[in-house]
């Protein structure tokens, strides 16, 4: 999308933030309604599953969306071609696809964008976005990440030339790191990316000679340029600062604003929708963008329905992320609705010290991308400060050498690339892996040999 269509779109999307609630809500039906039908002529899935239901073509409009049949990963998975409503779209193909044009953004036959995610068992589902959803949501992010600024605001900071940081796992399809790409080159903006894969020392001369203006990342790997700047190493002068990819806490929001005296957006989006909502101020939470996408909650459960992805109809998508709903009221800033108590996966770091007592740190986020077959899931244990185990789970038991040993090549590399060769690393068998019990997410790291499995 060129400089000029992104300007006038965003103006476009940034007055629904002017409309009643009333507006949006109708405008979310009658999206919602095209979509519906679309999926149900489009998509042998979809047909045959409302149909089960008892939704018929006629009945769709004046069918509650709760009343319409639910899915989850696994039938996104195992329904992957009778879901999506281009002909011919197989995951064997994309699989294939992205395997051989690793780090490439080239599009999938020319015309779609493809985003995987892989969690936390390794194997990888994929979304697909054509050309109109993916401008769709690449103007949800822009909105997003300006925030609370006017179209003049926002045009006044175009014009001064941002220079924007990415700081987030970059070496894949992850949808973060291809949509703020797209993003930012959108706004005519200069980029620089943050790997957390590569050593801090390399971060450190890199944001001295780009010396950004604005900050875009994990708000775990945000933290570590800021204590960077507290112990003096870096001199940063930033307006804003957008966290994504990570809840993010009141007590870390406050370090932030303290350290680069700046304003902090939290965006929030998944591979399934990669815009959903953003959150500037703790006490209202999280605006959830309903212009976009319908966001229910039943019985503690989190349904999404992304009302912008034709090609790969997502309706009444489980999502593990727990919130409370809370519609806007008359001191309600923005028409849309609140997601109150918004809990996700936060991710704690690995810290590691040499000999010397030089430090360095493993993001978990650098190792999502393990694809080994037969392994289901896995956490991490620090052991000692050059010392961590990682506990896995898999399929079968008759599979525990191959896994490890495919495990132990992969990680093996992953130190190299930091420079933390010095360090020891154990693989541990066990029998299930469970969510935490608050936030209903499987923890990556876990910090002692006290805490629970």
């Amino acid at each position: 999308m060129n400089y000029l269509k992104m300007i006038w779109n965003l103006w476009q999307l940034k007055r629904n933030e002017k409309k009643s609630a009333e507006e949006i809500s109708a405008l979310q039906a009658e999206k919602l309604k095209r979509l519906l039908h679309y999926a149900y002529e489009h998509s042998p899935y979809y047909r045959n599953s409302f149909e089960r239901a008892g939704i018929t073509a006629e009945k769709i409009d004046s069918t509650p969306l709760s009343c319409f049949p639910a899915i989850d990963k696994s039938v996104l998975m195992s329904q992957f071609e009778e879901i999506v409503t281009a002909a011919g779209l197989t995951q064997e193909e994309i699989r294939r696809f992205d395997e051989q044009e690793i780090g490439s953004k080239k599009l999938f036959r020319g015309k779609y964008h493809i985003v995987h995610s892989s969690g936390s068992t390794g194997i990888p589902k994929y979304f697909v976005y054509d050309e109109n959803a993916w401008d769709c949501m690449l103007l949800g992010i822009v909105r997003g990440a300006l925030w609370n600024m006017t179209m003049p605001q926002i045009l006044k900071f175009l014009a001064h030339g941002p220079r924007i940081v990415y700081i987030a796992a970059t070496n894949g399809r992850y949808g973060g790191a291809m949509a703020v790409s797209d993003g930012v080159n959108g706004v005519g903006a200069k980029q620089m990316y943050l790997d957390i894969n590569t050593p801090i020392e390399e971060w450190i001369q890199t944001v001295k000679t780009f010396k950004p203006n604005m900050m875009i990342g994990y708000p775990s790997a945000v933290k570590i340029l800021a204590e960077l700047v507290e112990k003096g190493n870096l001199s940063l002068e930033v307006l804003r600062i957008v966290t994504c990819g990570e809840p993010l806490g009141t007590g870390l929001r406050k370090y932030l604003e303290n350290v680069f005296r700046a304003e902090v957006i939290n965006f929030y989006g998944a591979s399934e929708s990669l815009s959903m909502g953003v959150e500037s101020n703790p006490q209202e939470g999280m605006l959830l963008f309903d212009d976009m996408n319908v966001v229910e909650v039943q019985d503690g459960v989190m349904y999404l329905t992304c009302l912008y992805n034709f090609v790969q109809p997502l309706i009444r998508y489980r999502l593990s992320d727990q919130l409370t709903l809370k519609k806007p009221d008359d001191s309600s800033r923005y028409p849309f609705t609140h997601a109150v108590g918004l809990l996700g996966r936060n991710e704690d770091i690995l810290w590691f010290q040499d000999g010397s007592g030089k430090q360095e740190f493993l993001h978990p986020l650098a190792v999502e991308g393990f694809c080994i077959k037969g392994l289901c899931d896995y956490q991490f244990r620090q052991i000692s400060p050059d010392t961590f185990e990682m506990l896995a789970e898999v399929s079968k038991d008759s599979l525990q050498e191959s896994v490890q040993g495919e495990i132990l090549r992969q990680m093996r590399g992953i130190l190299r690339e930091k420079g933390l060769e010095y360090v020891q690393f154990y693989v541990r068998f066990v029998s299930q892996i469970l969510p935490d019990p608050q936030t209903g997410k499987k923890r990556l790291i876990l910090a002692s040999e006290g805490e629970s499995l």
